[in-house]
């Protein structure tokens, strides 16, 4: 079934939910991250314009993930769409962030290599992890309407 017609199908609640978690995922990675200026966070390297995009382009796939998991007609079965949804979305994180103000970077790298080494991949981390969202989003509406077989109770005599 095509992607687009399931999601022209999906009730009210869900794209409630997909708006929620759409906003939330982009308020709980842009803060931290200081793409939304505010007093508690900092960074110091300014944004780069396609951090924007790729957060809020992330945040919408997050949300459409999210809906996935709200009660259907039938249920999906697919487990491994759910972590590479969970693993774009972590992966955001890193794509978007300050590359000498994460830790775990600074720890791994240095301050000259987060800048050397881990900004000029910032870029690929966010397509890739919009990549992975994507992935998960298509997989879950594609098998929520998959037809699936009834499972025969064996019997042992």
């Amino acid at each position: 079934m095509n992607v687009l017609i399931s999601l022209r199908r999906w009730p009210a609640r869900r794209w409630l939910v997909a708006l929620g978690t759409a906003v939330a995922t982009y308020l709980f990675i842009a803060l931290p991250t200081d793409l939304v200026p505010n007093p508690v966070f900092g960074r110091e390297i300014p944004p780069t314009a396609w951090s924007y995009w790729a957060l809020a382009l992330s945040a919408v796939l997050s949300g459409l993930l999210a809906a996935t998991y709200v009660a259907t007609p039938e249920e999906a079965k697919a487990q491994r769409d759910g972590r590479l949804g969970m693993a774009g979305a972590f992966v955001t994180f890193f794509a978007v962030g300050c590359p000498v103000c994460n830790k775990l970077v600074l720890l791994a790298l240095g301050y000259t290599g987060a800048i050397q080494f881990f900004e000029p991949i910032q870029p690929y981390l966010a397509v890739g992890a919009i990549v992975l969202l994507g992935w998960a989003l298509v997989s879950r509406v594609r098998n929520e309407y998959a037809c699936t077989l009834p499972t025969r109770e064996r019997v042992d005599a």
